[in-house]
């Protein structure tokens, strides 16, 4: 799990050699922290194929603003440093790892 900031977006995101699926969320955000274990639990399950990371949205309000993160949790993946696709609100956990494979799919 590698925490994603507007510092280090271009690096670890825009050119990474691997997909990157990014958790935009909050530390007041209810559905965030029920989702935040499955989301860890899911970043071991994908490891050396996609990688897992988390994006503040405080800290970080211009890569929110930038890629129209409007409510949180908000999932987006990224190729290439191209957005393939995203998962807006919680999921309980057979939901989001259903939708994850999807998005592995698009990728893998």
């Amino acid at each position: 799990m590698i925490k994603i900031e507007s510092a280090n977006f271009d690096e670890k995101v825009v050119k990474s050699d691997l997909p990157v699926l990014i958790d935009f969320w909050a530390a007041w955000c209810g559905p965030c922290k029920l989702m935040a274990p499955v989301f860890e639990e899911l970043s071991t399950q994908y490891e050396g194929k996609i990688r897992f990371g988390k994006l503040n949205v405080d800290e970080n309000q211009d890569i929110a603003a930038k890629y129209g993160v409007m409510s949180i949790p908000t999932l987006i993946l990224f190729d290439k440093g191209m957005e393939v696709d995203r998962i807006v609100g919680f999921a309980p956990r057979p939901v989001l790892k259903a939708k994850i494979e999807v998005l592995a799919k698009k990728v893998l």
